[in-house]
């Protein structure tokens, strides 16, 4: 079994410490084989904000847990105009991470994340053309039996979230194509601060399948409708177990699993009582 600890939106700047203290809290309890950050470290992309996010990654990274990350809208600069257009993610190089696309390949796994935050819009993720080549050969190489798992900050898919619809990303015709030509088996993102879990094809009817695992906010205190959470993602052998951990007050307690089994070219979620095959 490989073990995923998702986090997204964790907005520092304007995060509670008890949340912060919480996640580590948990990331040594549950040992996953990686975390995976889905965009918005910071607030407002403030220099303070990056180095506090800075010191919580240093302090996961120093108890020995893998991190990988992608950055959010929140991560470029607002009212910084010069900066946002000429320098977006120069402070996201400097703390968080040099590569805006990393890739990692852990046993069971291939973990593709890519930037979908841009300087020309204010909330909106977009996704290009030497992106979308890039899923295409990065996942080429990959072993076949691995789950491909491909990290955004914006979701590809318009979802529903409390009574509104929200926009799919930019040029989602392209990332539809990527990840089907791609093979592409889970895609993660955040940005709504809204956790939840479909096949790809309840949400788009061309395209091929993918499990669409979406994150809440994990330290934020700008909630939406939910209490804070993040996700743990267990996988093996065809099978997906989804797991929200919601934020109760007090502590991080599991709110919500959903099983999921890979067949037949889809995704379909298993009732609580039914066996694998």
């Amino acid at each position: 079994m490989t073990r995923l600890m998702h986090l997204s939106d964790l907005h520092f700047g304007a995060h509670d410490e008890a949340l912060v203290e919480a996640v580590e809290w948990h990331a040594d309890a549950l040992k996953p084989d990686l975390i995976v950050i889905s965009g918005d470290f910071t607030q407002r992309a403030r220099t303070e904000q990056f180095r506090e996010a800075c010191e919580f990654l240093e302090r996961l990274r120093d108890r020995g847990h893998e991190v990988l990350g992608v950055p959010g809208n929140h991560d470029v600069p607002l009212y910084d105009v010069l900066r946002r257009f000429l320098s977006p993610l120069t402070r996201y190089r400097r703390f968080i991470d040099e590569t805006l696309c990393p890739f990692i390949e852990l046993p069971g796994i291939a973990v593709l994340g890519i930037n979908t935050a841009r300087s020309l819009t204010f909330k909106d993720g977009r996704i290009n053309d030497r992106q979308v080549e890039f899923i295409r050969e990065t996942f080429a190489g990959t072993r076949a039996e691995a789950v491909r798992i491909l990290v955004t900050h914006h979701p590809l898919f318009a979802l529903k979230v409390g009574a509104e619809t929200t926009p799919a990303i930019g040029r989602q015709e392209l990332a539809l194509d990527a990840i089907q030509d791609a093979g592409v088996d889970m895609l993660l993102a955040g940005h709504h601060h809204h956790a939840s879990s479909h096949d790809a094809s309840e949400l788009v009817t061309r395209v091929g399948s993918a499990l669409v695992v979406q994150a809440g906010t994990a330290t934020s205190t700008r909630v939406r409708e939910q209490e804070q959470s993040f996700n743990t993602i267990d996988t093996a052998e065809g099978l997906a177990t989804i797991t929200v951990n919601g934020w109760n007050g007090e502590d991080f307690r599991p709110t919500d699993a959903k099983r999921y089994q890979s067949a037949d070219g889809r995704w379909r979620q298993l009732k609580s009582e039914e066996p694998a095959h």
